[in-house]
């Protein structure tokens, strides 16, 4: 499963309606992990409206979140989370998969 928190939800509901790719006409938000960063892997987030063969598909507080199987080895469990403190405003993820995490929070290690 993968988790999203009730400010990350607030936050990606905006931004799917600013951007006119709601879950009404058949979007939904894509996660993946990809190579790269300074510790090896980072997090990708995408609006998307087509499937693929092998995604697995959840559904937290109503939005549908869709990832690739590779993805989803390192992100079961995880949390979408969304900041608006001093130290940082944006989307991060409460991975509990990850060994480690570079000082800015965007890539990480198992």
């Amino acid at each position: 499963m993968i988790f999203v928190s009730d400010l990350a939800k607030e936050r990606v509901d905006k931004l799917m309606l600013e951007s006119s790719q709601t879950a009404e006409a058949g979007y939904f938000l894509r996660v993946s992990v990809v190579g790269g960063g300074c510790s090896g892997l980072s997090y990708k987030m995408d609006f998307d409206n087509q499937s693929k063969p092998g995604d697995q598909v959840f559904e937290d507080k109503g939005l549908k979140v869709v990832t690739d199987m590779k993805s989803f080895l390192y992100l079961f469990n995880t949390t979408l989370e969304f900041s608006e403190g001093l130290n940082g405003k944006g989307f991060y993820f409460n991975n509990p998969n990850a060994s480690r995490t570079c000082a800015c929070g965007e890539s990480f290690s198992v």
